[in-house]
């Protein structure tokens, strides 16, 4: 453990990877100005620095007034040197190379209350490099797409400006003199560099169509001028594109796969041979057409190319509160950040602290391997935190976008440092680094397609604690105190728990996450900035303009789209908001049945949309002849060509299915391989179960109802063929939901014949998806709770978890769930029930006399608006804001409330203010019942009463 003054910060030139001085041979980072600027050197204190002030000590960790910002920092800073511009780039014109010098505060002392030091910084531009291509940055300053690769020969993140001259534009079916007739010259605007004639090919008109391409030096522009192009009367095409996007998919660029760039080229490296992937894909695509098989071979190459190794870095900071419950503004961050914890993929653990006078370190050892820093001064505690995270080539968050970068940020900013100099760059959506890339894991596992398909719906709320409990099996540090006022033990043992499972939930199973995200990366063809904050609709945009790209098809307008689907649905929804009829969903039994089998259909949407060939331009396109009616909606289906969501979908659906599964369950291969293949078909699931679905949202830039609509009525005819077949074969099927069949105790020779006939009938495989020795029906559609064969336990709708549900509620409803797992054979129902009636009878017991603490209790609510804000209907968690805030304390959007139900008028309190006797145990009667209600019904048993034995309340209530 080290004290430290804001100079020794600076002198210190560890790294995590490399000493300044061997990144600076590299011409990476060069330090070329803080010797000159420093001035002498003070010696390290033996004795811990200054102490941090605060003006005012709350009066308890819920009600106090806001102190003024702490510390004893200067409001403003002057720069030394004249105060020089934060960036300079030359740019060579002829040899279009770029050599960066950056200034950038350093961690230095505060030599002088009125000086930030700045140090003299060389950006990683570089003239060629073999590395791997991670993202797509677009650079104002520069008007160039820049590359950002990882250079694994010097283990960094570098940059490679575009030298082809890509700039940015969009089409329209205007000639330049029909724009001067119409008085839309677009060629004075400033923008404006030149127009080309091009040729595309409508996928619509099915025919090539001559357009105007609008050329401009400003991605800015193309938004001016397509809306006075448009406005005139004339169509527009391709202009809502992002530029960074435009210039993969024009360059054919695939993120997250090797690459050699030098010059003007940018060439792929793929290890599997051309001629091993013809051998492979001739054998699985032996029926496919000659140009889908050449396209086939290429995805292989990609597939199999393994995924990079770099060195990540995860962090977490703490920011002091005088309020328990609130979370500090980023806005303003009023409040220091009192620590900060790094763990990297190397096994090297950090946490600086900043100095507080009063807080101390306790008896007892600190997390083994840890290096610990005290800092006098947040600013070099920061500048230093800032500067390490940049030493990597991936920086790690949990909700950095919207917390811990921008805090840093705006905090950098209060203590003094310009905005302008601070390495963070704050996006409109989204945070990042000037020369690390940033992914933040409160986003990528909130992608619904990844938490449904990928993770299995394991985790519920998107917590650092409910998901890390759910993939890795552990949690944060339990806290008896606000962290404001742990000592300093503690809070270094919390900060770096909440950094290592950032870290462990990216790598993971050997480094499953990211190996997830660099597969989707390829798939998509979108950096990993933007495949790890979007929802899976713009991964299969991306895809989708991609590959329009690479056949030089024009991507129509939402507007030709919606032509062909202007009928509208033509059966209708039966779900609210719903623009379509979904799938079949049988009405399940209400009762407890043993050794059921699920069987699913093997991705039975997307085998739909490629038998079929459904894709927006082959359903109802009226330049097609040939054509098949769907049955039940009628929509005609095109049989002339392949429709390019067919080729795609069925490409990536017969490669996970006829390899990718194979291959990661082949006992032949090393670990590491089958870890891969397994992360390969994985991705496939993802894209290929989510292809149909985007097709049916308005979001959806290639929206087509049709589409949607035609692939769940096929799966509405496969299930009733396949449930009227098992009639026939007197199979008992107890339940059915869209691609599922619930088959109670079948014989292996009559499921057999009912797999066959799937087969033969609808080309379609029906797999055993599990066996459960015992489920629970309750009666209600999607509500069940199964035991397996191997004790797993598998609950759909019946659980209480979420996130506003009382503690206490969570944990008894799991000890009845851990009752339930005990069911093995029919005999054990009445033991069962016996032990779940004392359970719930306890619980009601435990509620009527208050057993509970008040914090079990206590639910808890974030505002998401500022309490004055709710005009009418006010939720009860904002009315016991205002109880709080009645008594001078000042909450507002963020802050989480807890609060107890109680008997009088305002029916609320929050748990500051109330005490056992105010809960109203009548009210959390209703908690118990919604949480057990449903177990109750698969034992024909009510609320109400048990059937045929007595009333429920007399078996409960009896006291």
């Amino acid at each position: 453990m080290r004290v430290r003054g804001g100079q020794e910060a600076a002198q210190d030139k560890e790294t995590s990877l490399d000493s300044d001085e061997e990144r600076g041979r590299r011409g990476l980072r060069q330090t070329t100005l803080l010797d000159y600027m420093a001035g002498p050197a003070k010696p390290k204190k033996p004795e811990p620095p200054p102490t941090l002030h605060r003006e005012r000590e709350p009066e308890s960790k819920y009600q106090n007034t806001l102190p003024e910002t702490t510390g004893k920092e200067p409001a403003s800073m002057s720069l030394r040197r004249n105060q020089p511009s934060s960036k300079h780039e030359e740019y060579n014109s002829e040899s279009g190379d770029v050599r960066g010098l950056t200034l950038e505060p350093s961690p230095q002392s505060e030599l002088s209350d009125d000086d930030v030091i700045l140090e003299l910084v060389r950006e990683p531009w570089v003239e060629s490099v073999r590395g791997y291509l991670l993202d797509v940055r677009y650079d104002g300053s520069l008007g160039k797409a820049v590359l950002m690769l990882y250079d694994p020969s010097s283990g960094s993140l570098v940059k490679w400006a575009d030298r082809t001259g890509h700039k940015p534009y969009f089409l329209t079916d205007a000639r330049p003199e029909d724009l001067r007739a119409a008085g839309v010259d677009v060629s004075h605007d400033e923008s404006f560099l030149q127009y080309d004639l091009v040729e595309k090919f409508h996928p619509i008109d099915r025919k090539l169509v001559k357009l105007t391409k609008i050329v401009v030096s400003d991605p800015l522009a193309v938004r001016r001028l397509r809306e006075k192009v448009s406005s005139a009367g004339f169509s527009v095409w391709e202009a809502d594109i992002k530029y960074h996007h435009n210039y993969i998919f024009d360059r054919q660029l695939i993120p997250g796969i090797l690459y050699e760039v030098g010059g003007v080229r940018i060439v792929h490296t793929l290890p599997l041979e051309m001629d091993d992937a013809t051998r492979i894909v001739d054998e699985i695509f032996r029926e496919e057409p000659r140009e889908v098989r050449e396209r086939a071979r290429e995805w292989l190459r990609i597939f199999e190319a393994p995924p990079p190794k770099l060195p990540l870095i995860a962090f977490d900071i703490e920011v002091y509160s005088p309020i328990a419950t609130r979370l500090p503004d980023p806005s303003t961050a009023p409040y220091p950040v009192i620590s900060a914890a790094t763990a990297d993929s190397s096994g090297r653990s950090r946490v600086v602290l900043l100095y507080r006078d009063g807080v101390e370190f306790t008896e007892g050892a600190l997390p083994e391997g840890t290096e610990v820093e005290i800092y006098d001064s947040e600013r070099a505690m920061l500048l230093d935190l800032v500067r390490i995270l940049q030493r990597y080539p991936l920086v790690v968050s949990f909700n950095g976008d919207n917390f811990d970068l921008p805090y840093i940020a705006r905090r950098l900013e209060v203590l003094g440092v310009p905005r302008e100099f601070a390495p963070i760059e704050l996006k409109q959506d989204y945070a990042t680094f000037r020369r690390s890339l940033h992914i933040d894991l409160h986003k990528l596992f909130g992608i619904r397609a990844l938490q449904v398909y990928a993770f299995g719906n394991k985790y519920r709320e998107l917590s650092l604690e409910s998901i890390s409990r759910a993939l890795l099996g552990k949690g944060k540090v339990e806290l008896k105190a606000p962290v404001s006022e742990l000592n300093l033990n503690k809070l270094i043992e919390y900060n770096l728990q909440d950094a290592r499972l950032t870290l462990e939930l990216l790598t993971f199973s050997n480094n499953l996450v990211f190996n997830l995200i660099i597969m989707v990366m390829r798939t998509s063809k979108l950096g990993i900035e933007d495949i790890t904050r979007s929802q899976i609709s713009n991964w299969i945009r991306g895809l989708m303009y991609w590959e329009h790209r690479r056949r030089r098809w024009l991507i129509p307008s939402r507007g030709e789209i919606e032509k062909l689907s202007s009928a509208g649905a033509r059966v209708g929804a039966i779900i609210k908001d719903k623009k379509y009829r979904g799938a079949i969903v049988l009405d399940p039994p209400v009762g407890i049945f043993f050794r059921v089998l699920v069987l699913d259909f093997a991705s039975l949407y997307p085998s739909l949309i490629k038998q079929w060939n459904l894709s927006y331009e082959t359903v109802n396109n009226p330049n097609c002849r040939d054509t098949i009616e769907v049955p039940e909606v009628g929509h005609r289906v095109c049989r002339e060509f392949k429709g390019i969501s067919n080729e795609i979908v069925g490409m990536l659906r017969d490669f996970r299915v006829r390899l990718y599964k194979k291959k990661s369950k082949d006992k032949s291969l090393r670990e590491e391989e089958r870890l891969w293949y397994d992360v390969v078909q994985s991705a496939m699931k993802v894209y290929i179960n989510a292809s149909y679905g985007v097709f049916g949202s308005e979001k959806f830039s290639l929206y087509s109802l049709p589409v949607a609509e035609s692939v769940t009525a096929l799966g509405r005819a496969v299930l009733r063929g396949t449930l009227e077949k098992s009639r026939e074969l007197n199979l008992h099927i107890v339940y059915g939901d869209t691609d599922s069949l619930f088959i109670w105790d079948p014989p292996k020779d009559v499921l057999n014949d009912l797999v066959d006939y799937v087969e033969r009938t609808y080309g379609l495989e029906l797999e055993l998806d599990k066996v459960f020795r015992a489920i629970l029906f309750s009666g209600l559609k999607k509500n069940y709770l199964g035991i397996t064969e191997e004790g797993d336990i598998v609950i759909k709708g019946m659980v209480a978890k979420k996130s506003n549900t009382p503690e206490f509620i969570k944990d008894e409803f799991s000890k009845a769930v851990k009752i339930l797992s005990k069911l093995e054979k029919p005999e054990d129902v009445e033991a069962i029930l016996a032990e779940l009636r004392d359970h719930i009878n306890t619980v009601y017991n435990n509620v009527k006399k208050k057993v509970y603490t008040l914090d079990q209790f206590a639910i808890k609510v974030m505002l998401s608006k500022n309490p004055r804000e709710y005009d009418k209907n006010t939720p009860q968690h904002v009315k016991a804001a205002m109880l709080l805030q009645r008594l001078g304390l000042t909450l507002s959007r963020g802050d989480i409330v807890y609060y107890v139900k109680t008997r009088d008028k305002l029916g609320v309190k929050p748990v500051q203010l109330a005490r056992l006797s105010d809960v109203d145990p009548g009210k959390y009667v209703e908690h118990v019942k919604t949480a057990f209600e449903q177990m109750l019904m698969a034992f024909g048993i009510s609320w109400d009463d048990i059937s045929g034995v007595r009333k429920l309340d007399r078996l409960l209530f009896d006291s």
